[in-house]
């Protein structure tokens, strides 16, 4: 009898990998590729709170029966480090890992300052 039977068939589904995950080697690991991170534009409405800002995002969406173009506006708490951003900024700001209960992006730049 043989103890040791061998397979030419590809991995198993215990050793299925996430994408985007990293494949581990036996010589390195590679590190695991970022995935595409939403990007938006706004301007800074409250700058009250300790190292957060909240940031108006307006999206322009056409009417699906009459063709109007509306604005959409929605605000969005934004964490800003340095404390850096002021009212009416400018920003440029990127999606992230939650960093408290209603935080979920952060300041990636000040695009323009307010007059």
């Amino acid at each position: 009898m043989t103890d040791n039977i061998s397979t030419a068939a590809g991995p198993g589904p215990d050793t299925a990998q996430a994408p985007g995950s990293a494949v581990a080697s036996g010589a390195g690991t590679q590190a695991p590729a970022r995935g595409y991170r939403k990007i938006r534009r706004g301007y800074v409405v409250s700058d009250k709170m300790d190292k957060t800002v909240v940031v108006e995002v307006e999206d322009r969406v056409k009417h699906a029966l009459y063709g109007k173009v509306l604005r959409r506006t929605r605000k969005l708490k934004v964490h800003d480090e340095q404390n850096a951003c002021g009212i009416g900024d400018r920003v440029l700001m990127m999606e992230t890992r939650p960093l408290s209960a209603t935080k979920r992006w952060r300041v990636v730049e000040i695009l323009e300052k307010a007059k």
